[in-house]
């Protein structure tokens, strides 16, 4: 007996009867041009239309409190936002995308069976097959799809070494790039513009110091406990008490002072009780401990999952303090317990900006950028300290997890009009994802990085042959879905 499975669940007493109705291919549509005094007409284009599949279902119902409890099954199941999954147990290794039209036509009742038909549409009209994985064994590779129509990979580049462009270039010369190459007549310089000063995980957490209350927000935060490391981060070892938000606060001095700079952040939330509130924040301090700023993420809100965002230059004042992210911003209420945020600030030259995202499916979602700018130089002083802290509120029950899994501070400098910057570096995950057509670095948009005339392709039927660019400098893979007409 043939099963439905829909948004990636099958009802088990629900059966699939003979009679579905579904073009052997996607219906199509020819636009034509009639011509005065000439036969016939010229076709202009051609169009794919959508795909309609109607289903005959059947299935048995014990007695009438069982019947109104199907009915309710089916509409919570098939009614749906969004296009779904669609697969038919008769048709193996073919998914189709689809949404439920109207309800169920020519519905029947009698004794204890119910059967009628459901009609789905398919606004993309093609079957899918599972997603295909391959890891490219050198630069030029031979690629082959077996599909009927088109498909749109999505490429990963993990980098190897600095380099200040990445490209992937086909057989029929489309490619994707980011980045620049460098001139060939040996005139343009390559520089690094951006170099690590300082990097914690938890691996050298005990070469810190405890910080004193002048290098926190003080009017609301009370320094206990201790830091520690789990081996996938920073986090208290304990939290200490006290009357407000208390935690561990730890700092480290950067070797030399540095002017323009960025400071980013990954950090790690698993707080399943809205009850819980906590704090961790990130304070830079200049070379006379002057703060600088802060960067953070906080809970406090008994009665929501809240993540709440905190960007701010100079200390904390009531009547003019600087929040570039705050509540009025970056506030979000409806958060998953486990919650994963990169965070990041960068000075250069009078401009702070500031950036905070959400991880989620391996791509930053929720994210904000923020800027402020210096204008009266009042906080241009080199950056000499960090200080880290993770704290909750008063006796309030202890989140499952607050942890920083790593901190960085770079070092920036300027390029001048000669000079070639790096755009990224070893560890970093280039994506071009052709299906969605976007550009992502790490997980952020970095379609600001893509060259003028670079565009996003498709892999042809049959065999593509694909070149990466600059040789040797990523370990390159591939995902793709066949499709089928």
């Amino acid at each position: 007996m043939t099963k439905i499975t829909f948004n990636g669940i099958t009802k088990p007493w629900l059966h699939a009867l003979e009679g579905r109705q579904k073009s052997p291919f996607p219906p199509v549509n020819n636009n034509l041009l009639r011509v005065s005094g000439m036969p016939g007409a010229y076709v202009e284009s051609t169009d794919t239309d959508i795909l309609y599949i109607t289903q005959p279902i059947g299935y048995v119902v014990k007695d009438d409190e069982d019947a109104l409890a199907k009915k309710d099954e089916l509409a919570e199941w098939f009614i749906t936002k969004e296009t779904v999954p669609l697969e038919f147990s008769d048709e193996p290794g073919r998914t189709y995308y689809a949404k439920v039209e109207g309800g169920i036509s020519d519905f029947r009742k009698f004794s204890n069976q119910r059967k009628g038909t459901v009609t789905f549409v398919c606004p993309d009209p093609y079957g899918y097959s599972k997603e295909k994985q391959a890891t490219f064994p050198s630069d030029t590779v031979t690629l082959t799809n077996q599909g009927t129509a088109e498909a749109d990979p999505i490429f990963e580049l993990e980098v190897l070494e600095p380099v200040t462009f990445a490209m992937i270039q086909n057989h029929l010369d489309q490619y994707v790039m980011i980045g620049q190459p460098v001139d060939e007549d040996g005139n343009e310089e390559i520089v690094d513009t951006k170099t690590s000063v300082l990097y914690e995980n938890g691996s050298t957490i005990d070469d810190w110091s405890t910080a004193n209350l002048d290098m926190v927000d003080s009017n609301f935060i009370d320094i206990s406990g201790a830091m520690g490391a789990d081996g996938s981060g920073v986090r208290p070892t304990n939290f200490g008490s006290g009357d407000k938000m208390h935690g561990p606060a730890v700092f480290k001095e950067i070797s030399n002072a540095i002017q323009d700079f960025e400071i980013e952040a990954s950090l790690d939330i698993n707080s399943e009780r809205e009850i819980e509130n906590w704090r961790m924040e990130i304070y830079f301090q200049d070379e006379n401990m002057n703060m600088l700023g802060k960067l953070g993420v906080k809970d406090n809100n008994r009665n929501y999952l809240r993540r709440h965002g905190l960007g701010r230059v100079g200390p904390y004042e009531d009547s003019t303090t600087r929040y570039a992210i705050s509540s009025s911003n970056y506030l979000y209420d409806d958060s998953r317990d486990l919650t994963l945020m990169y965070l990041r600030v960068r000075r250069e030259g009078k401009r702070y900006t500031f950036y905070i995202a959400q991880w989620f499916n391996l791509k930053h979602t929720r994210a904000l950028t923020a800027t402020y700018n210096d204008v009266n130089n009042n906080f241009q002083g080199r950056l000499k300290y960090i200080t880290l802290f993770i704290g909750k509120y008063q006796d309030r029950p202890t989140p499952s997890r607050v942890r920083m899994n790593s901190v960085e501070v770079f070092e920036l400098k300027t390029t001048t009009e000669d000079q070639t910057p790096y755009i990224v570096y070893p560890g970093d995950i280039i994506t071009f994802d052709h299906k969605n057509e976007e550009t992502l670095l790490n997980g952020e948009d970095a379609t600001d990085l893509k060259q003028f005339g670079a565009s996003y392709f498709s892999l042809a039927k049959g065999e593509n042959q694909l070149i990466v660019h600059p040789g040797e400098s990523f370990n390159t893979g591939v995902r793709f879905r066949e499709r089928y007409k």
